[in-house]
């Protein structure tokens, strides 16, 4: 690994994840077709790093080993965008209360 990936890595970012989650955040707001320039840079923003944070726990928590398969769920999470992390957060703080 170079010197950047590994920077990358210590501050939690991990290329793939990141790199699938924007495409699938892309995807997203093409497929609602926002035309709000602030709205469509902060989805896109807002898939990228729900797939950089929420992949792992994801994978972590399914116990999977494949990588295509973890990319492919950084995919569909960057998708998903901030609904999934309200989703999750609603789930979370419900098992807390």
């Amino acid at each position: 690994m170079d010197v950047k990936t590994i920077a990358m890595k210590e501050i939690g970012i991990q290329i793939a994840f990141l790199i699938s989650g924007t495409f699938g955040a892309i995807l997203m707001v093409g497929k609602n077709s926002a035309n709000n320039i602030q709205q469509t840079i902060l989805s896109i923003i807002g898939g990228m790093t729900s797939a950089n944070y929420l992949t792992p726990i994801v994978v972590e928590f399914a116990n999977l080993q494949n990588e295509k398969i973890q990319n492919g769920i950084a995919f569909i999470i960057g998708f998903l965008g901030l609904k999934l992390v309200e989703v999750v957060s609603d789930k979370l703080l419900n098992k807390i209360k």
